[in-house]
């Protein structure tokens, strides 16, 4: 469903991510990982054609979209629901008005028709009767909910999620990881999941990439992470500062090696 090609990424003269590959099945959950500032959501804008990458190609569903016009590009970002990192919802809009949004920008639905679609996302992620509150007055949980039922608005078979659980306490963090879970299970959705939150990672994966310093250095299922003999994604996984020493150190032996 989503195939990335070579991707480099430089913004100036620093190179954000490097020769980037990656392939994620349809249906699949890919969770991303790393440390601040190595590159996760950067990869999340790209696929979703907010960023042009430097070099490299990016494929949804086999069409490639680096090449594509904003009105093309608006017609694949239909099939895309995107949840980010602080929500993003619009203030002065309730939360129906929110999950309606783009409902009523990109589809000419009735009023009928769309306020169906709202109780029904709404009741998916546990907001039942919430139409009429404004996002001041939600918590942060809540606001994510309201952010993943506008997401999923337009059935699309695609979410990105940046940081979905950031912020919140463990319990409601929980809450989102099965949120996330039940929202792949029941639409059969590609899910790619940007977090630093192992547990997160852990529950609801069903592959893990973990970006350092702009590369990818390992991508493999759950328990092949967890098992993982790289120095590096073992680090990160104990919640270990990474030396950069380290990764020097690996690129040469890799490099040795060929």
């Amino acid at each position: 469903m989503i195939k990335l090609v070579n991707i480099s990424m430089n913004f100036g003269s620093k190179r954000v991510l490097e020769d980037i590959s990656l392939e994620i099945a349809k249906g699949e959950t890919m969770v991303v990982i790393g440390p601040s500032g190595s590159g996760k959501s950067t990869l999340l804008r790209l696929i979703v054609g907010l960023m042009k990458p430097s070099s490299g190609e990016v494929y949804i569903d086999g069409q490639e979209i680096t090449s594509l016009d904003e009105e093309e590009l608006n017609r694949i970002r239909l099939r895309m629901g995107m949840v980010f990192q602080y929500s993003a919802l619009f203030d002065s809009m309730t939360v129906g008005e929110n999950v309606a949004f783009g409902l009523r920008q990109h589809t000419s639905r009735s009023e009928e028709d769309i306020a169906r679609v709202v109780r029904r996302k709404l009741r998916m992620v546990g907001l039942s009767g919430q139409e009429e509150v404004m996002p001041n007055e939600l918590s942060g949980g809540m606001k994510k909910r309201v952010s993943l039922a506008r997401a999923i608005a337009f059935d699309p078979e695609i979410v990105l999620y940046d940081e979905p659980t950031a912020g919140l306490d463990p319990v409601m963090a929980n809450t989102i990881d099965r949120l996330i879970a039940s929202t792949k299970r029941i639409m059969g959705v590609t899910s790619v999941v940007v977090t630093h939150h192992m547990n997160s990672a852990f529950n609801i994966a069903d592959r893990v990439a973990m970006i350092y310093d702009g590369k990818i250095v390992e991508v493999g299922t759950v328990d092949q992470i967890k098992n993982s003999e790289n120095e590096i994604v073992q680090r990160f996984i104990q919640g270990l500062k990474v030396s950069p020493g380290i990764y020097a150190r690996r690129r040469l032996t890799n490099e040795s090696e060929h």
